[in-house]
């Protein structure tokens, strides 16, 4: 009986500790892939004054799904190629949470899980933490 108790009390501190861990892991995966997309977007735009696929039809680097982080990533040019953002969705155990970067370096966070921070939304920073 003993045993049993011991057991439920680890499995109810552990099993959400270990989801909130998952979630943040792939929060912060995410955002840290948003900043390379940005670093990539500039290195297309100094060789090509544009950061426009050379089809001018959407961005230099294409949508994409990453299945480490659990997030879609999805970019949208403007302005005849002259600024972009790029936008990454959470799914799964990241669904709710919703972060942009554009041109000039902007970061935010459209959204998150419930119950995951009190700061208003959007953010003008990436929240990847709880109650932060």
């Amino acid at each position: 009986m003993v045993v049993v108790a011991i057991v439920g009390l680890l499995a109810a501190v552990a099993i959400p500790a270990w989801g909130d861990h998952v979630t943040r892991s792939g929060a912060t995966a995410a955002t840290g892939l948003l900043k390379e997309l940005r670093a990539r977007m500039e290195q297309r735009y100094a060789d090509n004054r544009s950061y426009a696929a050379p089809d001018g039809a959407g961005c230099a680097v294409p949508d994409f799904t990453d299945p480490d982080s659990g997030f879609g990533f999805a970019c949208v040019t403007a302005g005849a190629g002259q600024s972009y953002t790029w936008t990454a969705t959470g799914a799964g155990r990241t669904a709710g949470f919703v972060y942009r970067i554009d041109e000039a370096g902007m970061e935010t966070t459209v959204s998150v899980a419930s119950g995951w921070t009190t700061t208003t939304m959007p953010a003008t920073r990436f929240v990847v933490r709880r109650g932060s």
